[in-house]
């Protein structure tokens, strides 16, 4: 009877499990190696994002950076120059929007100014900045009035059109105002309020009927003899105080207007 040879059994060492699962992990991890490399080679770093990023966290933790930033994506406030309850900032932001404010009106008055020059009109205008805003005086009552009438002269209807042709422009609201001196009004007008006020028309009517400034933002008003510019009584005082002004008003916030004589100078507006 023959013997039948026994199978060996393979030692522990000799067993190799299947490995097969490892080429489809290795594929996998190059397939999102290389996504990564193309996704980064396609990206830019913004490097005004990176710098503004690193202000605003640097500010966060009391650090000062010297770095430019641009002011048309916002201004980071070191929080020294900012009070608990933000009053300080908000000083700051109001002072930078009013002497924007003031730039604007100093603008509209040096275009005012050159059209009248080259008419050679401008001694029958003056020209102030405060709180309410540009103020154009027209100089004199009786350059642009006869005594006790409200038909504009020549020259007045010249100043205007010369006004008129740049202020149809501005978006500001308008306010025509008439005064008077302290003398007492004689026929046709029975007080200085129906003069002042008459005189104000007059100048409103014009801009308006002549085509110069919608009607829809400018309205007239008579002050009579209630705010004289000049307290004296001679004949230049009492010309003075016989006068309409033509207020471009100011549309920035009362905050920021009141800061306006701040910057100006002029005294505060009445």
């Amino acid at each position: 009877m023959s013997l039948r040879p026994k199978r060996r059994v393979p030692a522990a060492d000799d067993v190799h499990p299947d490995e097969r699962w490892m080429a489809s992990y290795l594929d996998m991890v190059t397939v999102l190696m290389c996504m990564f490399i193309v996704l980064f080679a396609m990206s830019t770093v913004d490097q005004e994002k990176f710098y503004a990023l690193r202000s605003s966290l640097a500010t966060g933790f009391g650090q000062t950076v010297s770095d430019v930033t641009d002011v048309s994506q916002g201004v980071i406030v070191p929080k020294e120059l900012v009070h608990e309850d933000g009053e300080g900032f908000v000083a700051d932001a109001n002072t930078v929007l009013a002497r924007a404010e003031v730039q604007d009106l100093t603008d509209l008055r040096d275009r005012l100014q050159g059209a009248l020059v080259d008419r050679g009109l401008q001694d029958t205008v003056t020209f102030t900045i405060d709180s309410r805003g540009l103020n154009i005086r027209l100089v004199g009552g009786e350059t642009f009035f006869t005594t006790n009438s409200t038909v504009l002269s020549a020259k007045a209807v010249s100043v205007l059109d010369t006004l008129g042709g740049i202020l149809k422009s501005v978006p500001n609201e308008l306010s025509v105002e008439g005064h008077a001196d302290y003398r007492r009004s004689v026929a046709p007008f029975p007080t200085n309020w129906e003069l002042s006020s008459g005189r104000a028309t007059e100048v409103l009517r014009h801009l308006v009927e002549q085509g110069k400034v919608p009607g829809s933002r400018v309205k007239s008003v008579g002050y009579g003899s209630t705010r004289p510019v000049a307290k004296g009584t001679s004949d230049a005082d009492l010309a003075l105080n016989r006068r309409v002004d033509i207020v471009v008003l100011s549309g920035a916030s009362e905050d920021v207007r009141n800061l306006i004589p701040q910057i100006t100078g002029a005294a505060p507006a009445s």
